[in-house]
């Protein structure tokens, strides 16, 4: 007996694949990311609906603890156009869900060696949407440049033994 394959089931993504929402490429380049945790994040119904269709903006956003939890502050997440009056405010802070161990973990780390919490890639795995959080140092201008002329030249070596 032969068993037929549903066609339907074998087209989508499975249960536990990872569908990415946005990046937050300037963190790279502005900081050093010394640790990166994986966190939830709590949400509006229209913002879901807003992040299924990509509308969101990282760049500005950091992570910031407040009595005992950690929230994300300056995410713009744009308002959803069918949901009339039950929409979301765009630039509201946002609760991100960690275990208790890990703030104190991640939040005395930032508050201590004066680093800075920042999000680093937002995507939805299982439905649910995830946010990576990054505590990161700061680079200076000659830093900044340092990294650039590195990259540069391991480009050019790249290409040079790619021709040979």
């Amino acid at each position: 007996m032969s068993k037929k394959k549903n066609k339907s089931r074998d087209t989508k993504a499975g249960p536990s694949s990872v569908r990415p929402i946005a990046e937050n490429r300037k963190a790279r380049h502005k900081y050093d990311v010394l640790e990166t945790l994986e966190c939830g994040i709590v949400l509006l119904g229209s913002e879901v609906k807003s992040l299924r269709n990509g509308k969101v903006s990282l760049d500005e956003s950091h992570g910031r603890v407040i009595e005992g939890e950690v929230w994300l502050v300056g995410c713009d997440i744009a308002e959803y156009s069918f949901a009339s009056q039950m929409n979301h405010d765009p630039r509201r802070k946002r609760k991100l869900l960690l275990h208790n161990r890990e703030i104190r973990k991640f939040a005395a780390q930032a508050y201590e060696r004066g680093l800075t919490l920042v999000p680093l890639k937002m995507y939805f795995q299982r439905g649910r949407a995830k946010l990576v959080l990054g505590i990161c140092r700061g680079r200076k201008l000659f830093d900044k440049r340092e990294k650039m002329k590195k990259e540069t030249m391991q480009r050019d070596m790249d290409r040079a033994l790619r021709q040979r």
